[in-house]
């Protein structure tokens, strides 16, 4: 098993350190009021087992967090929490949204942080927290906390990048440039799983913080009335990234529809262009045609055409391609075909 890091805490400070799972679940019993928090990277159902029989894990659960490739979301199992969250972070260098996931077990006294990916580094909240000792003493849920203010924290960066992708587009798209609408397709999928990742995190964070109502209630000046502070200032942050994301869908919405509009102008004004090339050919082709009509009908070879041995014919002739040219000419220039 990859355990990322494995400690029993007692007031808010690290009391020990096991080596082992099965020294966490020892020491454990000798700190009553302490909770374990447990960090694992992708373990395998067997090491998953040992965990969730321990702290008596409900099997479904389990298999999801094995399974991976969850939506986001909160499900209670008696007293215990299972949360998935989606983290993200934006690649500049390709220009692209990466998505992880983090499934947490938050029981009473036990958390366990099952990571998916190569982000979030989960090490950072644990230190975070380590050094403000009052809220790690709040226990589980405000390991809880912490982790979801960190993955929320870390999508900012994620919606300046899609930002500025948004703002690429607008200028390719009257550029001209044939690979804006792949871009805007791809960027459209990446918005709406990044819109699938951060939604549920407003409802969750809403039950959970109505979970703590009543107890905050009877303790006005407890713990749990400062977690929901805490929680009320994530999902201030979720609710101002839900609206911008829904812009961001709205706007590549739009530029879609911009695009197929100008595709469809061009086309438009390029047959347009077409057809006033053909009347120009056209009209072109029937203007010489008259005289080569004349010319063909004088130049064939019977003894009996008219004006065929008239002194005046091969003038006469010339003044009919003439005569016959120039009027359609005149038409064609009077419809505008010239």
């Amino acid at each position: 098993m990859t355990v990322i890091d494995n400690a029993v805490y007692v007031d808010g400070r690290r009391a020990v350190s096991p080596a082992v799972l099965a020294d966490t679940f020892d020491e454990l019993e000798r700190h009553p009021g302490g909770f374990a928090w447990i960090g694992l990277y992708r373990p395998d159902a067997a090491e998953l087992g040992v965990v969730a029989e321990e702290f008596g894990l409900h099997e479904l659960a389990v298999e999801d967090a094995l399974a991976g490739h969850q939506r986001a979301k909160l499900e209670r199992y008696g007293d215990t929490r299972f949360v998935v969250l989606r983290p993200a972070r934006y690649l500049d260098a390709d220009e692209r949204v990466e998505f992880g996931e983090v499934h947490v077990f938050v029981g009473g006294d036990f958390v366990v942080a099952i990571r998916h990916a190569e982000k979030p580094d989960l090490g950072r909240v644990r230190a975070r927290l380590e050094a403000a000792p009052e809220l790690l003493a709040r226990g589980p849920l405000g390991v809880l906390y912490a982790i979801v203010d960190q993955i929320v924290d870390e999508y900012a960066p994620v919606v300046a990048g899609l930002e500025n992708d948004i703002d690429e587009i607008e200028e390719q798209l009257f550029s001209g440039d044939a690979a804006v609408a792949k871009r805007i397709y791809d960027l459209s999928g990446e918005v709406m799983e990044f819109q699938r990742a951060v939604k549920p995190l407003r409802e969750m964070i809403e039950a959970i913080r109505e979970e703590l109502s009543d107890d905050a209630a009877a303790d006005p000046e407890g713990d749990e009335l400062e977690l929901r502070r805490a929680f009320r200032d994530v999902l201030d942050h979720v609710i101002r990234i839900t609206e911008r994301v829904d812009e961001y869908r709205e706007t590549l919405r739009n530029a879609l529809s911009v695009h197929a509009t100008l595709v469809a102008q061009r086309q438009n004004e390029a047959s347009i262009a077409q057809s006033e090339q053909t009347k120009k050919i056209s009209s072109w082709a029937a203007i010489f045609f008259a005289p080569s009509l004349v010319a063909g009908i004088y130049g064939m070879n019977f003894d009996h055409i008219p004006e065929l041995h008239w002194v005046f014919g091969y003038p006469f002739a010339l003044l009919l391609m003439f005569v016959s040219g120039y009027v359609l000419y005149l038409i064609f220039k009077s419809r505008h075909w010239l």
